[in-house]
């Protein structure tokens, strides 16, 4: 519990002067000097209750972890849209290709998203199916603890474990995210073969988190997801491997709608994950600046929800 402290205000005791002709003894000096005291007292006291309160939390923010994501150009594709063998040399993807499909749920008008809430149905193949309710949160100009103070107001901090804290650092833009991830079987689904958008929507429905379901107020998050629809759902390749500081490098190449809805574009994202900020900073810079050298940098962030969202 913080308590703001008051500046500038000072409570002044006039000191008392003897009247002419009026004896005062050294018992009534000190029964003076101590109601003086006294009343200084109870004005502080009377001062720091009337003071306007710090915003206060009742546990610490949480501590996130950090996911660097860089877009690269297709010129880190060879003619049969999979990353050059430079490509992965470069960023120590040696791993082989692994394929994920997935959708996102949300109505037309995409009430859920407005509210920086994203709900995923995902399969990756020989796995049990992933569903995850994510909120997010802007860091501006970089204030990753700005962004972690305002989920915490939000009821996002350190004691919650049903959510896993995350810096999403892009090109130029940061997120802060906070997921809860649940599976569901995937029993008669194979490879990452997906279920019909109503099944989905009532596994999605039936395991929703409870910050979600009464965000706006009670049971909004379900009755908003009863009536949404799965946005894709798209299937895209991912390679992994390790580079610097990381353990967990990947590149994942995704196929989407063009705008026209007649083509498609490939989206092209190279990440790293670590826990560390200082390790994340740098795996920004230097995923930048070898792409950058290389001629595959897109200098620029693409949302790959968003794009899905919109386009789906």
């Amino acid at each position: 519990m913080f308590m703001r402290t008051m500046h500038g205000e000072h409570v002044l005791i006039a000191g008392q002067r003897d009247v002419p002709g009026m004896a005062i003894t050294a018992p009534a000096r000190r029964s003076l000097t101590a109601s003086a005291v006294g009343l200084a007292a109870s004005l502080t006291v009377s001062l720091a209750v009337l003071a306007p309160a710090q915003p206060a939390f009742a546990d610490a923010n949480a501590v996130p972890t950090y996911e660097v994501k860089i877009d690269l150009t297709t010129a880190a594709l060879d003619a049969s849209h999979v990353p050059t063998s430079a490509v992965k040399a470069a960023f120590g993807i040696t791993g082989s290709a692994k394929a994920r499909s997935y959708e996102y749920y949300d109505t037309d008008a995409l009430d859920l998203n407005a509210q920086g809430w994203d709900v995923r149905l995902r399969h990756k193949s020989g796995s049990d199916f992933e569903e995850t309710y994510k909120k997010r949160f802007p860091v501006v100009g970089g204030d990753i603890d700005a962004a972690l103070d305002e989920a915490n107001a939000e009821g996002f901090d350190s004691s919650d474990t049903n959510y896993d804290a995350q810096v999403d650092w892009g090109y130029a833009k940061q997120t802060l995210s906070f997921s809860n991830e649940k599976s569901h079987g995937a029993s008669g689904y194979s490879g990452t073969s997906m279920p019909s958008s109503s099944t989905g929507r009532t596994w999605l429905v039936n395991e929703i988190p409870g910050k979600l379901d009464d965000w706006l107020s009670d049971n909004w998050g379900s009755d908003t997801l009863k009536v949404s629809r799965a946005h894709g759902p798209v299937t895209s390749q991912v390679w992994s491997g390790a580079w610097e500081s990381s353990d967990d490098a990947g590149i994942e190449v995704l196929p989407v709608k063009d705008s026209t809805g007649t083509g498609t574009e490939y989206v092209v994202e190279l990440s790293f994950k670590t826990d560390d900020y200082a390790d994340a900073a740098q795996l920004h810079a230097d995923a930048i600046a070898v792409a950058d050298g290389h001629g595959w940098l897109y200098h620029g962030d693409i949302l790959k929800t968003q794009l899905i969202l919109d386009r789906y």
